[in-house]
Formats: C-alpha cells, sequence, structure tokens
C-alpha cells in the first residue's frame, strides 16, 4: 500500500521551472483541443454490446488485486471485464472497437 507521508510534492517554484521546461520542448508541447477531443472514454469502448452474451465463472484472484477494483465502487466488475477486454485487444484476439 502506497505510504502517502513519504511523497514529496514539488514547491511552486519548482512546478514553475518544470512547466516551464516541458513547455519549451517542441516535442512535448500540450495537446490542442481538438486533439483532445478524439479521445474517446474507455468504457465506450472497452464496455461489451449489451447484447453481448455473459457466461458465469468462478476464478480465483489475489485479494489485493480485487481490493484495487472493489475501491473503484459499483460496477468494479465491469472494470474487470474491460482490463480483459483490452488485453485481448492488443494482442490482436479480438477486434479494436470503433
Amino acid at each position: 500500500m502506497l505510504d502517502k507521508s513519504k511523497i514529496i510534492l514539488s514547491t511552486p517554484e519548482e512546478d514553475a521551472a518544470i512547466t516551464a521546461a516541458a513547455l519549451s520542448d517542441p516535442d512535448a508541447l500540450p495537446m490542442t483541443e481538438e486533439q483532445l477531443a478524439q479521445f474517446r472514454p474507455w468504457r465506450l469502448r472497452l464496455l461489451p454490446p449489451a447484447d453481448a452474451p455473459k457466461v458465469n465463472i468462478s476464478i480465483d484472484y489475489d485479494v489485493d488485486l480485487i481490493d484495487v477494483f472493489k475501491r473503484t465502487g459499483e460496477g468494479w466488475e465491469l472494470g474487470i471485464n474491460a482490463v480483459l477486454r483490452e488485453w485481448a485487444i492488443r494482442r490482436g484476439y479480438l477486434p479494436y472497437p470503433d
């Protein structure tokens, strides 16, 4: 588990210097609003179609892994499904959603 007492935050001056350095890099310019608009939420792409058949199975997962998903709140099971779907898409087992 993350020990937040050991996190060291940058000062406003350090943050300003980091931001200025990043903005001066022509290969790392912020995205435009038009570029950002091309992104779609993961849920829309990674949730199966509403009419997709479902199957109930029993599978054992590590407790800490399940706790991570449960902390995301209601519908955490959909998150596990989305992660598995993304894995299959990235490896070419399922088509990339439009």
